[in-house]
């Protein structure tokens, strides 16, 4: 039983490292504690309790989390510290032995984070702690919890995450490690959380979570009726779908969403790498032909479509002669934007085994090239709608400052603070798309009366 006379009166402090998911899983976290009586601090406060989320993408990942966990310690002193998230499930040992952690959580554990808290908080306030007692780590085998979260969080969009888990084992990547096996809620369950955010006025939900094309393994079900499903629900105006694998992305989902008025025309589609030969070292489960059609379908379906890729650049296998036919095939790709990210060796994973190895100078050449062609393409495709109107989702700015948003397909919208409105925000609002800002990050806008 959770004594909730521990958290009264008690104030926290929360810190997030990596992907969309794990952003709403710490938002679902303190709304836990919300309910308990926690309180966040406000910036100039000392925190009594403090969790962190990691990522273990990558090498740099686990050292920012690292940084993260001994800054946070620093920044209050005394405090109980949780760590939670990747890095704490494949690293718990490494996490435990950091002067000032409290409670280490693996990705099987912090579905009861709650529970877990107020065990170890009334031990150690018994004086009874020990560090086995707050080193709380199943084996990768043995996650088979799902800990719900539909939250937004201090951001205006809602987070809901629909699936956890990979059965995939590219060679490069931990995170089958780090989260488990796929696994998913019911349908009915996910439409009760999305009719609770509408409750609460959310208008924009965005579908999380590890390999979300997956979803099923656990009710029977398939993504495309979670799809359906959802787009029946009353009074939500749009969703988003974050990220899906390019071989789940289905010819039937493209075509859904297309015809649909609440599924935004945006797909972020990882790629990570266009070359064949490098796929294949990969273990990736489509080619690059498989990948092209449903760039094309989705471009011939909704042309104005918003359409983010990710890309690995420099891992191990990817030759010069491969990186120029990954760089020649993006190149041709009706595409929006590229998220880039430089290989990061990761112990234990297979792609240690191959033997070709690029150097970092090599990585950050490729790294750069294929970011100035995502610029490139990117500001193509703002252009093409200036001059244009189109409704934006607003988000809440700061007193003084722009207001920003975000357009069905994704295009981010800046609104001068002389035509910005505490009433717009969370509120849809049609605007006059002029041309870029200073820095080309988003098109100025004025509102149309």
């Amino acid at each position: 039983m959770i004594n909730t006379s521990v958290f009264q009166g008690k104030k926290a402090a929360y810190y997030t490292l990596g992907c969309k998911l794990n952003f709403s899983e710490t938002s679902s976290f303190g709304r836990l504690l919300a309910d308990m009586g926690v309180q966040t601090v406000r910036d100039d406060e000392a925190a009594d309790i403090c969790l962190i989320n990691t990522c273990s993408v990558t090498e740099v990942a686990d050292h920012k989390c690292r940084q993260a966990i001994h800054r946070m310690v620093r920044q209050h002193p005394g405090a109980f510290v949780v760590v939670t998230g990747c890095y704490a499930q494949l690293e718990s040992d490494r996490v435990a032995q950091i002067d000032g952690v409290d409670l280490v959580l693996g990705s099987n554990e912090k579905a009861n984070l709650v529970q877990y808290l107020s065990d170890a908080w009334s031990r150690k306030a018994a004086g009874q702690e020990s560090l086995h007692e707050a080193h709380c780590v199943e084996k990768t085998r043995d996650i088979v919890s799902f800990s719900p979260s539909c939250s937004r969080g201090n951001r205006t969009r809602y987070f809901l995450k629909v699936q956890d888990g990979c059965n995939y084992y590219c060679t490069y990547c931990t995170i089958p490690y780090a989260r488990g096996f796929s696994r998913n809620p019911s349908i009915a369950s996910l439409v009760a959380q999305v009719e609770q955010a509408v409750a609460e006025g959310g208008k924009e939900i965005v579908l999380t979570g590890v390999n979300i094309g997956d979803f099923g393994r656990s009710t029977g079900e398939r993504f495309i009726d979670l799809v359906k499903t959802l787009d029946k629900v009353e009074g939500v105006s749009r969703y988003r779908i974050s990220s899906i694998e390019p071989d789940l992305l289905t010819d039937e989902l493209i075509g859904y969403c297309a015809d649909s008025k609440a599924f935004m025309p945006h797909f972020h589609i990882p790629l990570q790498s266009g070359s064949d030969e490098v796929l294949r070292l990969m273990h990736r489960r489509y080619d690059t032909e498989l990948f092209a059609h449903k760039i094309a379908l989705i471009k011939e379906c909704m042309p104005e479509a918003f359409i983010g890729v990710d890309v690995m650049v420099g891992t191990r296998g990817e030759k010069p002669e491969l990186f120029e036919e990954c760089y020649g095939f993006l190149a041709g790709l009706e595409v929006t934007q590229l998220h880039v990210f430089p290989y990061s060796e990761r112990p234990g994973t297979a792609a240690l085994r191959i033997p070709y190895v690029v150097s970092d100078a090599d990585k950050k050449l490729r790294s750069k090239r294929l970011l100035e062609l995502s610029n490139q393409k990117t500001q193509a495709f703002y252009a093409r709608y200036i001059g244009t109107e189109a409704e934006v989702l607003f988000e809440k700015a700061l007193k003084g400052r722009a207001m920003h948003g975000f357009t069905r397909n994704y295009i981010r919208v800046e609104l001068p603070p002389s035509m910005s409105r505490p009433e717009y925000d969370n509120q849809i609002i049609r605007v006059c798309l002029e041309g870029f800002n200073h820095d080309k990050s988003a098109l100025k806008a004025h509102v149309v009366e």
